[in-house]
């Protein structure tokens, strides 16, 4: 069977003498990647290897070219930043004389998206090997026959050789992440993080989908034993990927999705979940993913007598990662999607104390909180730092968002509106008081809240109208303390309580001002009324 495409790179204007591996599977890669001397093996089988300087995103190294396919369609500010089609020209010109130079390349054509009228074909030329196995890893991958024709949509070229500069390519340092939405074009270099590939194909899939009128959605999603789907919006650390791995639900995905008019659809077929601490009494299905031959492990030291891994390690990075094919995961979807949402979650870890374990959102105050996107940072990461701060990450994902927030905030509202879907606030963080004082939100509780909210029965609860935020909180719940149900009754201090309160009311209303023009006056006004 022919896995080389009959759609070559000289069809795309690339030239190269290189011996080209074209559309390899994970044995021979991870042969490669060992002969490279750019990994080592683990005790039982996963490929482990360093990314360098670079162990997360280099969120101030991307760039998108502004020209009239981007112009009016881009929400420019300080996460889309503009490159000149000039500076993008003379950038492309050196990474294709950089290509080729190159002795081996891996090449893989994959898929961006689960539900195949609304995936993108990616083509993605690499020339670390441990590079192509986890791409090909984290998206779809083709049935073979499909490959000897496969003709790209969007061609990603990643070279963490390379070495930009700022003067002569219009970008800020050595390191560039370059889109072309005209070109379907996208440039990677001077970074070994391999999730900058994984990260680019969302945004092309958030730039495409809203165009269909297909909500993308930086989230993880899961399936109930009665057929609803359940969607969990959150950043780092707020528990997306813990809370979505039930073993009662069937997981469709852990990170990136979209939501069509008949399915919920996952973006990638494998998973791209964090090490550091990883155990296997907290998360057995992902610890159990260390363990297997195909999984890669990214900065995680391992002792090297033994190859055995220290999670617990943080000495090359905090963000030590593991990717995964997602059938890896015992209870997850055979085909990667599920019916469209019944619930959607929107997780937050308040560090602030002051929102309640739970909440019944409307429409207006879902698109409120979606465009929102709050979580907190802890204080005592910084010297001199004593007090919470608010972090605001609009619809939970800024840095991928290439529109303007709006629309993906108004796709959700006529979503959930026509969908009649139930929009739950999560609080994941503290309660008691704020951190430092108080303590962090027992997960048992949160799932018991979940439970209720996902079966249904959380419904049919009393509720009171939280007066700082006008949202509705279930006054009791079967097998929870009423207690902790009301965030003010668990402060010992309650004037404490109440100037915490004010306080993070007042950084909402600041933060949503950059929407106001853009959203309809009943979104606009979810605040006003209370407390501020």
């Amino acid at each position: 069977m022919r896995t080389q495409s009959s759609f070559g790179l000289k069809d795309q204007g690339i030239e190269t003498s290189a011996d080209i591996a074209w559309n390899w599977l994970t044995a021979p890669l991870v042969e490669a990647a060992l002969r490279n001397g750019e990994g080592r093996l683990a005790k039982d089988g996963p490929l482990v290897v360093e990314t360098g300087k670079h162990t997360g995103r280099a969120a101030k190294d991307k760039f998108i070219v502004r020209d009239a396919t981007t112009e009016e369609t881009i929400g420019w500010g300080a996460v889309n930043v503009p490159m000149t089609p000039a500076h993008f020209a003379t950038l492309k010109a050196d990474f294709l004389a950089a290509l080729a130079e190159k002795k081996q390349l891996y090449v893989a054509d994959l898929y961006g998206g689960s539900q195949a009228e609304h995936r993108v074909q990616v083509r993605v030329i690499n020339e670390l090997a441990w590079h192509n196995l986890f791409i090909r890893t984290l998206l779809v991958r083709p049935e073979r026959a499909a490959l000897a024709d496969f003709v790209p949509e969007y061609t990603i070229i990643d070279l963490p050789s390379f070495r930009a500069d700022p003067a002569r390519h219009g970008c800020r340092s050595e390191t560039v992440i370059a889109v072309n939405f005209t070109e379907k074009l996208i440039l990677i270099g001077g970074t070994a993080y391999a999730g900058e590939m994984k990260k680019s194909v969302f945004g092309i899939l958030n730039y495409l989908l809203p165009a269909k009128g297909i909500m993308p959605m930086h989230c993880s999603a899961n399936i109930g034993p009665k057929g609803d789907t359940a969607v969990f919006f959150g950043l780092s650390g707020t528990g997306k990927t813990t809370l979505s791995a039930d073993a009662s639900r069937t997981l469709i995905g852990d990170d990136e999705h979209g939501w069509s008019d008949t399915a919920v659809f996952n973006f990638e077929g494998g998973c791209y979940a964090k090490m550091i601490n990883l155990s296997a009494e907290a998360e057995p299905e992902i610890f159990a993913t260390t363990k297997r031959f195909g999984t890669v492990l990214e900065n995680v030291v391992i002792d090297a007598e033994t190859r055995e891994p220290d999670f617990a390690d943080n000495s090359l990075a905090e963000n030590s990662r593991g990717s995964y094919p997602i059938d890896f995961i015992p209870n997850a979807s055979s085909d990667n999607l599920g019916p469209v949402p019944q619930n959607i979650i929107f997780l937050t870890a308040d560090a602030y104390g002051v929102l309640p374990p739970i909440s019944r959102l409307t429409p207006d105050q879902a698109m409120y909180h979606f465009l929102s996107g709050y979580t907190a940072r802890v204080a005592g990461t910084e010297i001199g730092v004593t007090e919470p701060s608010a972090t605001f990450s609009t619809c939970f994902g800024a840095p991928f968002m290439p529109r303007k927030p709006s629309v993906y905030g108004n796709l959700l509202k006529e979503r959930i509106a026509k969908g009649g879907v139930h929009c739950w606030l999560v609080n994941t963080g503290w309660t008691g008081g704020k951190y430092g004082v108080g303590s962090r939100m027992p997960i048992k509780v949160t799932r018991a809240l979940l439970n209720a909210a996902l079966d249904g029965s959380l419904n049919a609860a009393e509720f009171c109208i939280d007066p700082n935020f006008g949202f509705e909180v279930p006054v009791s719940v079967a097998g929870v303390d009423s207690a902790i149900l009301d965030p003010r009754q668990t402060w010992a201090d309650k004037a404490a309580y109440d100037e915490a309160a004010r306080v993070l009311v007042s950084q909402f209303v600041e933060n949503f001002t950059q929407f106001a023009d853009d959203v309809d006056a009943s979104v606009r006004d979810v605040m006003a009324g209370v407390a501020a």
